[in-house]
């Protein structure tokens, strides 16, 4: 099957989002539909996986937005408008069952995006997640459901995207600076211009892993 675009706009609740997405990997599970990739802005919130760790977040009283503990991997992060979201619904049994080969792709998606607005962005080993040289610019968290993913990657685009990291460490790692696409181009960017760009690069690399 090929992978369907699910445009669901900006000021999505997280948690909603989060349901809707358990429903589509019992839709996909049960072969009612394609492969779908939702992307969309959430309403401002500060999610975290499952871990006894939260020392990512700080001081819990003084975060601006809020806190939402979820079935992924990773330490703290956040999500708000002017961050592209994309969660990827791909059932793994039709192709490869590699979630690090499934991360892998998310990140390449988003690396071949911002080489069309000339951002040399990168892999850093051990650490997922897309950088453009020490400042990450997207960070990635998935989870499976007997082979059918869910969640997916959060992409700094518009620069207002970045205040409410300077409030945690994000993703738990030290000294680590946020970026978005916007500074790294020097010129606006729209969500309608990049998602679809998004869509299309990740759409290639599924349809020529799915050929191999």
């Amino acid at each position: 099957m090929t992978l369907a675009l699910r445009d669901l706009g900006e000021a999505r609740d997280f948690e909603k989002t989060w349901h809707l997405q358990e429903s589509l990997v019992q839709q996909r599970r049960e072969g009612v539909i394609s492969d779908p990739l939702l992307l969309l802005e959430h309403s401002p919130v500060y999610t975290i996986g499952r871990t006894k760790d939260q020392s990512s977040l700080r001081d819990t009283s003084h975060l601006p937005h809020p806190i939402v503990e979820i079935n992924r991997g990773g330490q703290g992060t956040y999500h708000g408008p002017g961050q592209l979201v994309g969660y990827a619904i791909l059932d793994l049994n039709e192709s490869k069952r590699d979630l690090h080969l499934h991360l892998r792709n998310l990140e390449e998606a988003l690396i071949q995006t911002l080489a069309d607005y000339h951002i040399q962005a990168h892999r850093r080993d051990g650490l997922t997640g897309v950088w453009v040289e020490d400042r990450k610019i997207a960070s990635l968290g998935v989870g499976v459901r007997q082979w059918i993913t869910l969640h997916g990657f959060a992409l700094n685009v518009q620069s207002s995207s970045l205040p409410p990291f300077q409030h945690i460490t994000p993703c738990g790692l030290d000294g680590v600076s946020v970026t978005c696409a916007e500074e790294e181009a020097d010129q606006p960017i729209s969500m309608a211009e990049i998602k679809p760009l998004v869509f299309t690069h990740l759409q290639d690399i599924l349809s020529k892993e799915r050929e191999d």
